[in-house]
């Protein structure tokens, strides 16, 4: 195939006056790790997660979810704190202190798809945003926005793995960048740091030992072994990206994705007051909407468990009739109990 270097010069302009921090091609063909991917589903290690498990196929080539599919634009975003972040006992991932990605990135891919298309026509491209079965991260790499690590996560460079990532397919014959080597080293920092040990190899996580997974995706209950575990984690964890060398050097993200726009931090003590129409206008527009209400109770009064902290022990008590939280209210309060007596 003939690319247009001209073409792929300008759509990275683009890009960058779209708001993305890192733009790359990558082919539409087949990508790398498919059968890495098999063989983590049949390991069970995507828990319940079984959308995953849908259209594998697809998922690692492009080419399937357009017609006459050429070339796909990948794009990131940083949402990196790059800052002193104020202290709460309700950690949320980084990810999701801000605006709802989806949203965010959605926009700015669709508005870059209007700007191709004044320059070039015959464009034709599909955005995704975390939305279809797109293998999102190895494309990422195959267009020479970073590597994977050992987490699991892209690693960008300058950016580090607090990235946001959108994918255009289309029909242009974009030059595809080439790939990066790992900027690892011998480093393990993140699989030391994992609390529950969940990365169990390089690059592979088991859902089912992950707080995230267990935070944001898991609606049943979380298993009783990992109760201490979970720390003050009310929706997600980011032990194994806060410990990487990469993130550190980051510099400050989008202020949409950060948080720094203007969303309150929220407490433990907010959210076991929480009714179901708190978490629906509190949630509104965000990534936090992910969690049902049950479910931020649900960590939330293990979190209080956790913290030790006594003057949480009248809201953990609003929620001992509440059969399906009972175990989760009779375990938060012992250790609640216990800790004052040490």
């Amino acid at each position: 195939m003939e690319f247009d270097d001209a073409l792929t010069s300008r759509v990275k302009e683009l890009a960058l006056e779209c708001g993305f921090a890192r733009v790359g091609v990558a082919p539409a063909g087949p990508v790398e790790r498919a059968e890495a991917f098999r063989a983590w589903l049949a390991s069970g290690f995507h828990a319940d997660m079984t959308y995953l498990a849908r259209n594998v196929e697809a998922r690692f080539n492009p080419a399937k979810l357009l017609d006459g599919a050429r070339s796909v634009i990948c794009l990131a975003v940083s949402y990196s704190p790059g800052r002193d972040e104020p202290d709460t006992d309700a950690f949320i991932a980084r990810y999701a202190r801000g605006r709802d990605y989806h949203r965010v990135l959605k926009k700015r891919a669709q508005a870059l798809c209007d700007l191709v298309r004044a320059v070039e026509a015959s464009f034709v491209g599909r955005v995704f945003v975390d939305s279809a079965p797109v293998a999102e991260r190895s494309l990422a790499a195959a267009a020479g926005l970073g590597w994977i690590g050992r987490n699991g996560s892209l690693i960008v460079p300058g950016l580090g793995s607090y990235v946001l990532l959108a994918e255009i397919v289309c029909n242009l014959p974009l030059r595809p960048d080439d790939s990066r080597q790992s900027g690892c080293g011998d480093c393990r920092k993140c699989m030391a740091a994992c609390p529950t040990g969940a990365i169990i190899s390089e690059g592979v996580i088991d859902a089912r030992r992950c707080l995230s997974y267990q935070t944001i995706e898991n609606r049943g209950d979380i298993p009783a072994d990992l109760w201490p575990l979970l720390g003050l984690c009310v929706f997600g964890c980011d032990a194994c990206q806060a410990i990487c060398p990469h993130n550190r050097r980051a510099v400050s993200g989008d202020a949409e994705l950060t948080g720094s726009a203007g969303e309150k931090p929220l407490t433990l003590k907010e959210i076991l007051t929480w009714s179901e129409s708190d978490r629906d206008r509190l949630t509104r527009g965000r990534a936090l909407r992910r969690a049902t209400h049950r479910m931020f109770l649900r960590n939330a009064i293990l979190a209080a468990g956790n913290s030790g902290d006594p003057s949480l022990l009248p809201l953990l008590e609003s929620h001992q009739a509440d059969e399906t939280l009972q175990p989760y209210f009779a375990w938060a309060t012992k250790q609640i109990l216990a800790a004052g007596r040490q």
